[in-house]
């Protein structure tokens, strides 16, 4: 079976992403950054991602490395790399990028996104969903960003696997 090249061409090394990030700000467009690990890909990560698509001119995504995901056993399902592919395989996302680090801080700070959006839970309950927000939202703002969130549907994959887990 052939190599997909539509998607495996929008996932770029963090230093060719930040590269092509600085030329797409250059020119004035508002380049917007999503990052989470993305595990299992569910409607609610597609419906995120439309969300901060309609509130930029390019969407980036960039995954957590498997080494860093805590979600539990067995976990992650995916690796990185098909992670990534299968998010560069949605026609709303311009590119994607593996981090290289345990919270998006460092990440943020590389490739300077316009907006970094999360869901709005992020935004009601920060400290319950994820402490590395703050730090996250903090680097942002560093470089003159703007955390952004987007409303809608909230799905839990790990509430999900651990459904399937505990059935089997």
């Amino acid at each position: 079976m052939e190599e997909n090249n539509y998607a495996s061409a929008k996932v770029y090394a963090l230093e060719a992403l930040a590269a092509r990030i600085a030329e797409q700000r250059a020119r004035g467009e508002l380049v917007g950054l999503c990052h989470g690990c993305f595990d299992i890909l569910h409607l609610g990560h597609l419906r995120h991602f439309i969300a901060a698509r309609e509130q930029c001119d390019r969407l980036v995504v960039t995954v957590t490395p498997d080494r860093f995901i805590n979600k539990g056993p067995d976990r992650p399902i995916f690796a990185a790399e098909h992670r990534a592919e299968l998010i560069a395989g949605l026609a709303v996302v311009d590119a994607v990028g593996i981090n290289r680090w345990a919270s998006a801080v460092e990440t943020l700070r590389l490739l300077k996104p316009s907006r970094y959006f999360k869901g709005r839970e992020y935004d009601l309950r920060p400290e319950q969903v994820n402490p590395n927000f703050l730090l996250e939202a903090e680097a942002v703002r560093e470089f003159g960003g703007e955390v952004a969130f987007t409303d809608g549907f909230v799905l839990s994959s790990s509430a999900a696997w651990s459904r399937v887990k505990s059935s089997v």
